[in-house]
């Protein structure tokens, strides 16, 4: 650390003389980004009708979903979920743009919503490992990249706080993807409520630890940038309407908007919803930063967590420069720490068997004084039978007196019996 700090103080600002060309470089980038083009993958989440498609065909300005055809009333609703995908070649001014969008037809249409978003989840880690085994393979040279770039979250305009299933899908998906949180429909609501409506949907995020894509400004940034970001960031659960069609003001000039009795609302009207920021932070201002957080943030964590799964560990002394102090006290310490390892490791085995051997001794002393006690208690017992046998012997049997062994002994002679 010392030596690479010393390296870099090393380092001298040199002040150039005149104009060598690598100024040049940004635009040498741009002429190759403009020729190649540019891909661009998006998700759209929310229940059915809540207008995914007309928002998407309102921001691209093209018929990115065809028109949905109406079902009859004898077919059988799709169950689950489904993913699906298409693609579009568009271009403005010259510059080229595949835009992939991933829709899930299904999501919230159920009864029992438990799991709705599994295969969401599954979807976008699967086109990251497809992604990575196309990064393991021996010739790298086309790499087809249809990793998702941003989510765009519909939420139902109910006026409340987030519902569960809103919470639920953005905790499973956050660390995997850009999430991009709007309120559909935001015209059946009014001004008031939906400060009320954006102000509990943050407090749900905060709460929760959701992470949200978030404009973040830096240093290089210049006040007018760094002005619009503050701007999209206090605009942010987007509060937004599409529509597909024109209508007139009463000036007689056309508007993309929606004719109500009392009004027009206008799309492209920033008094009226937040699409422009909207369409400002996703395609104008951020959508390099949405790339590049797909894929050095979530991607590079999603791709750490697999192969260590995986059983790969890496070697951080690869490319490491080679100090033979440093190594000596790093080999000294891992020593010092093993053998402190092992002194704990044989402390708590000899704790072990310590506490084994006492058990066994307490456990032989418990059943020696079960078993003396056992025999003392059978002793006492034959004694006391003992005694009692001795005890109906001595009462039954009285003993016989020298009299009733003798019976003539002793007796007088009658005088008169020889007469």
């Amino acid at each position: 650390m010392k030596a690479n700090a010393g390296n870099a103080a090393g380092i001298q600002k040199k002040k150039m003389q005149g104009y060598v060309g690598f100024s040049n470089y940004p635009n040498q980038v741009h002429r190759r980004s403009v020729k190649r083009g540019f891909n661009f993958t998006l998700m759209v989440v929310g229940e059915s009708g809540i207008g995914k498609s007309t928002l998407i065909n309102t921001l691209f300005d093209t018929k990115i979903f065809p028109d949905r055809e109406e079902m009859p009333p004898s077919a059988e609703p799709v169950k689950g979920v489904d993913v699906t995908s298409m693609s579009a070649d568009i271009q403005e001014n010259g510059v080229k743009l595949r835009l992939t969008v991933v829709d899930t037809p299904g999501f919230g249409d159920s009864i029992n919503n438990e799991d709705a978003w599994q295969p969401i989840l599954e979807n976008i880690e699967s086109r990251f490992d497809a992604y990575l085994a196309q990064e393991n393979r021996v010739n790298r040279s086309k790499i087809s990249d249809n990793r998702i770039d941003a989510v765009i979250y519909f939420i139902k305009p109910t006026g409340h706080c987030l519902r569960a299933i809103d919470i639920e899908f953005m905790k499973r998906l956050h660390t995997k993807v850009n999430l991009i949180p709007i309120i559909a429909k935001a015209d059946t609501l009014t001004a008031r409520e939906l400060e009320l409506f954006k102000a509990k949907i943050m407090a749900d995020i905060n709460y929760h630890g959701i992470q949200i894509f978030k404009p973040v400004s830096d240093e290089f940034d210049d006040p007018e940038t760094v002005s619009d970001n503050r701007e999209i960031l206090s605009k942010i659960p987007f509060a937004v309407i599409g529509s597909e069609k024109l209508v007139e003001r009463p000036d007689g000039t056309l508007v993309r908007g929606r004719r109500y009795p009392w009004g027009i609302i206008e799309v492209e009207n920033e008094e009226h919803n937040d699409f422009i920021k909207l369409r400002q932070m996703l395609l104008r201002s951020h959508m390099e930063e949405l790339k590049d957080s797909t894929d050095m943030v979530l991607y590079e964590n999603y791709r750490t967590q697999k192969l260590l799964s995986m059983g790969h560990v890496q070697d951080n002394n690869v490319f490491r420069e080679f100090n033979p102090l440093v190594q000596m006290e790093e080999e000294r310490r891992a020593h010092e720490a093993k053998m402190q390892k092992m002194e704990a490791e044989m402390t708590a085995v000899f704790q072990q068997k310590v506490q084994e051997k006492e058990s066994k001794l307490k456990l032989s002393e418990e059943e020696l004084y079960a078993r003396h006690k056992e025999m003392k208690t059978v002793l006492e017992k034959q004694r006391a039978e003992l005694d009692d046998k001795k005890k109906r012997a001595e009462a039954s049997v009285r003993p016989i007196t020298p009299m009733e062994q003798h019976p003539t002994k002793g007796k007088k002679k009658n005088i008169f019996s020889g007469f």
